[in-house]
């Protein structure tokens, strides 16, 4: 029987198939393998992530009954509210009624950060709420001016997640290989990579980079356009670690809802 998630994006599977393409065969077996099967994947760390982006979204977060695995909190976004965040930070609701793990990040506007904040800024916002992170995710663009940041991660025992978002195209598979490998030698637990995925062909590309990323190394991976709902789904079946969801509503197209995200992970 196929589940409410499976449901909701028959309309988006459509869409997807119905342009000539090279990869359209190959993209058509994938989305039927899981609609059909829908099987969880086979991994240890397989990750759900809760987006807080904005004051609904941290009420929200607060009072959650099934907290997701991590928090990710979008500095950038909340800026403007960074007493009561703080004052919130230790009754976000996880597991057992511990603290929830929160990945903390602070977005370069060059890579769809809110606010226009200046480097200076966004080091004080990390700098500020890395006590309470488990992550901390900064561009892989940013590691040279992030470097005493990132060591002072290392020391606290701060995983870190090198990110890289194109919100133009998704590049050849190649490409993001090579930038995996630079993540790795920079440190990175987890390279994250968001890319714009409108067309059959920049998915494609996408799920091709996850099945075969040429390093040993973790990878979060989704689509943000057209196709990006199914990318997640996709992409999550193909090993994507960190595995994001809205709490309130989405801050990119394709983001789907948490508890969607959920029953189709089956979580």
């Amino acid at each position: 029987r196929l589940g409410l998630a499976t449901v909701c994006l028959v309309p988006v599977v459509a869409r997807a198939c119905y342009k000539r393409s090279n990869h359209r065969l190959f993209l058509i077996f994938g989305i039927a393998n899981y609609m059909i099967t829908r099987r969880p994947v086979k991994e240890a760390n397989q990750l759900i992530v809760g987006v807080i982006a904005s004051p609904a979204d941290l009420r929200f977060a607060v009072t959650m009954h099934q907290p997701p695995d991590l928090f990710e909190l979008r500095l950038d976004h909340l800026c403007g509210m960074l007493d009561p965040l703080e004052r919130k930070m230790s009754i976000l609701s996880g597991r057992r009624g511990e603290p929830a793990p929160v990945i903390v990040t602070a977005r370069d506007p060059r890579e769809g950060g809110a606010n226009n904040l200046s480097f200076q800024q966004r080091l004080d916002l990390l700098l500020r709420f890395l006590p309470y992170a488990k992550y901390l995710d900064v561009e892989l663009r940013s590691t040279r001016g992030f470097k005493s940041l990132l060591e002072r991660a290392r020391k606290q025992h701060v995983r870190r997640i090198l990110s890289f978002h194109d919100f133009k195209s998704t590049p050849s598979p190649g490409s993001l290989r090579a930038r995996a490998a630079s993540a790795k030698a920079h440190g990175a637990d987890i390279f994250k990579v968001a890319t714009r995925t409108d067309t059959p062909a920049e998915l494609a590309r996408l799920v091709h980079f996850v099945m075969n990323k040429g390093v040993d190394l973790s990878v979060s991976a989704m689509g943000i356009g057209r196709l990006g709902a199914i990318s997640r789904l996709l992409l999550a079946s193909y090993g994507s670690v960190l595995n994001y969801g809205s709490l309130r509503r989405a801050q990119v197209e394709g983001q789907l809802p948490i508890e969607l995200l959920r029953s189709a992970l089956r979580r």
